[in-house]
């Protein structure tokens, strides 16, 4: 049989046409593929950095904000609270904070930007249980200067979060990555404001 009397041109085109709807086909399936392995707004939302008014928070008070699914706790210290950290390096595991438990700018006698206000996880570093927050120097809870005290295996940590020596804990209280957007607006989890005093 002969292909003088077959068009080529129809051929082409029902060739062409077929590989267009097909290419079409395949993009329709790999969308929601693709998509599906993005974080949902729930993920996206629970790792977004956390923002903070911090002026109304007392001298002395704690306040606690969630980021990362963690307590991160914002504490307003007192003069007395500051004063008391240099008479406490000798009953501390890590006294100039040289295990990596802050960022570079937190890594100061305070461990903070701003001494006057202390940002941890407020999560023990020995099982993750929450310490309570003792804001007075007194004897309450057998710590000589006030602080952290973790109730689920007795582990302490002063004003700036430092741990005892003796206790569970192996390392002193997280520094989350920080940063000020103002005097008064910090945000957890991000260091595009200011990281210097």
């Amino acid at each position: 049989m002969s292909n003088d009397g077959v068009n080529t041109s129809r051929r082409t085109f029902l060739v062409g046409a077929t590989c267009g709807v097909a290419a079409v086909g395949a993009v329709g399936v790999a969308v929601p593929f693709v998509k599906s392995w993005q974080p949902s707004a729930r993920a996206k939302n629970a790792g977004a950095p956390a923002t903070i008014d911090i002026s109304k928070i007392e001298v002395g008070g704690r306040t606690v904000v969630e980021w990362r699914g963690k307590p991160v706790w914002v504490v307003r210290r007192t003069d007395a609270m500051l004063e008391s950290l240099p008479q406490l390096d000798g009953d501390l595991k890590d006294p100039s904070s040289d295990a990596d438990q802050q960022p570079e700018y937190a890594k100061n006698a305070a461990r903070s930007i701003k001494p006057e206000y202390l940002i941890l996880i407020g999560t023990c570093t020995h099982l993750g249980c929450s310490p309570t927050y003792n804001p007075n120097p007194a004897v309450e809870v057998g710590l000589e200067f006030g602080g952290f005290f973790c109730p689920c295996h007795g582990s302490k940590f002063d004003f700036a979060g430092r741990v005892y020596k003796g206790v569970p804990a192996p390392s002193n209280l997280v520094v989350p990555p920080h940063s000020y957007l103002s005097e008064s607006v910090v945000i957890i989890g991000s260091e595009e404001g200011e990281t210097n005093a």
